[in-house]
């Protein structure tokens, strides 16, 4: 196949064809402003709006966390509703049309137009909308890629190419607010509205190719039902509820690590912003590089494995590379990239797997519940984000103080600071692969699903 009109939908079926580059990278697009809006959340938002715009960081923290959990209470109505939509153009597509001017104007509130003294309510009211938008793109292509390849290694290979374009937006938008500064363009906090303005232009760019040029192709089943009892009944499963604590754990790690990455190379290490920025640069171009390895090895030994292999790595490398100490930019740059190599996937395989688990469900319910089993995993990630935000409530408790320097802080805060960046994130990483013992989810369980499948849906048909 390749990238031309897409037709309106068709039946997925077990021997849909394997999608071409040219189609996966158009439905990838959409992950360079997403992924910017996932990289600027945890990250850079929460950094500029305490050093720039000038909120406390424990209000910071409270108005992140207050949207985050409103913001999860969304994610089950509107998977709830993009199972249940029956359109010409599919049902994942129009609601990724619909997020694109909800969050082109909320990147422009958040990142272009806000000036110093803003408060905590205008944080708030902009924060939501652009939660609001970024769901509703995210749960849409997440959905969309489900069913655009039905088979358990292709899924892989889809869920991977969402993955390498994911890595790619981040390092593109990570890079602007650099460029800006090096190139005397103008300060970090120009550089911040440029990275706003990138997204704005990107998301009606990228999105309108992927509607033009990807098919959606559509699960045969009854209409859902049930309301909150489906939604609950999920839960029971074994193979749903190893895969929530998993994304619980593997979205806390990196959480930390980006909300405090600024402070740990600056006040611990003695790197100024651009630096540190370099470092997480680095750390996602690795992610990058290794995106292929791990999908290779899911395709060996099974996503769940590689999974588990690639969370032990992870805490290895993570910890080490943090203690590497401060004062040779060559070294800790190293140290990044080999941290950095496993960090993707988690990402990409954990929805793979969900995409496999809803094949699980649609076979035991005859309803193609998708929808609703990415916007559960997306809470899952998203509270992972909120208990992230933690130590933003805990460092102002010891006297942590948001300077830019090496100086100004205690040593008992510093201590802290230290062990909220290493060591928290490490043993959460560690705990991810004794969370995956017994994964009943298995290449062979899911092939004989898909046969099921297919046989039921031949009688539909």
């Amino acid at each position: 196949m390749t990238a031309t009109a897409a037709p309106s939908s068709s039946i997925a079926a077990p021997d849909a064809p394997r999608r071409s580059n040219a189609v996966l990278a158009a439905f990838s697009g959409p992950c360079l402003p997403l992924a910017a809006f996932g990289v600027a959340l945890p990250v850079t938002l929460p950094e500029f709006y305490a050093t720039h715009v000038g909120i406390e960081m424990g209000m910071l923290a409270a108005v992140f966390m207050a949207v985050r959990l409103i913001d999860i209470v969304f994610d089950p109505f509107i998977g709830w509703g993009m199972d249940r939509t029956r359109t010409r153009l599919g049902r994942y597509r129009p609601w990724m049309a619909v997020a694109t001017p909800i969050l082109m104007l909320a990147a422009l509130m958040m990142f272009v137009t806000v000036q110093p003294g803003a408060g905590p309510v205008y944080l708030f009211a902009w924060l939501l909308v652009l939660y609001l938008g970024f769901s509703m793109g995210t749960l849409g292509q997440l959905g969309w890629a489900a069913v655009l390849a039905p088979q358990y290694d292709q899924r892989s290979r889809v869920y991977g190419w969402w993955q390498v374009f994911n890595i790619i937006g981040v390092i593109l938008i990570l890079i602007l607010p650099t460029i800006v500064v090096k190139t005397g363009l103008g300060s970090y906090v120009d550089g911040v509205r440029i990275m706003g303005w990138a997204i704005i232009i990107a998301l009606p760019l990228t999105i309108g190719l992927a509607m033009v040029a990807v098919p959606e192709p559509v699960n045969a089943g009854a209409a859902p039902h049930g309301g909150p009892s489906a939604y609950l009944a999920l839960f029971k499963m074994k193979t749903v509820r190893k895969l929530l604590i998993a994304d619980l754990l593997l979205g806390i790690a990196p959480g930390i690590t980006g909300s405090l990455l600024f402070f740990f190379f600056g006040q611990i290490k003695g790197y100024d912003h651009t630096q540190a920025s370099l470092f997480m640069l680095i750390y996602f171009m690795a992610g990058l590089v290794g995106a292929p390895i791990w999908a290779w090895l899911a395709t060996r030994i099974g996503k769940d494995r590689a999974l588990a292999v690639a969370s032990l790595i992870f805490a290895v490398f993570y910890v080490g590379a943090t203690l590497v100490p401060g004062g040779s930019f060559a070294l800790t740059a190293v140290a990044m990239f080999i941290a950095g190599l496993p960090y993707a996937a988690g990402l990409f395989l954990l929805r793979a797997m969900m995409a496999d688990a809803g094949d699980e469900v649609r076979l035991e319910t005859g309803v193609d519940r998708t929808g609703l089993m990415f916007s559960i995993l997306s809470a899952t990630t998203k509270m992972g984000h909120v208990f992230a935000l933690v130590p933003y409530a805990i460092l102002p408790l010891v006297g942590f103080k948001a300077l830019p320097g090496p100086e100004g802080n205690s040593d008992f805060s510093l201590l802290i600071l230290q062990i909220l960046f290493i060591a928290v994130p490490g043993l959460l990483l560690a705990a991810t692969a004794w969370v995956l013992k017994g994964y009943p989810l298995t290449a062979r369980r899911h092939d004989e699903i898909r046969a099921a499948l297919a046989q039921r849906d031949a009688g539909h048909a």
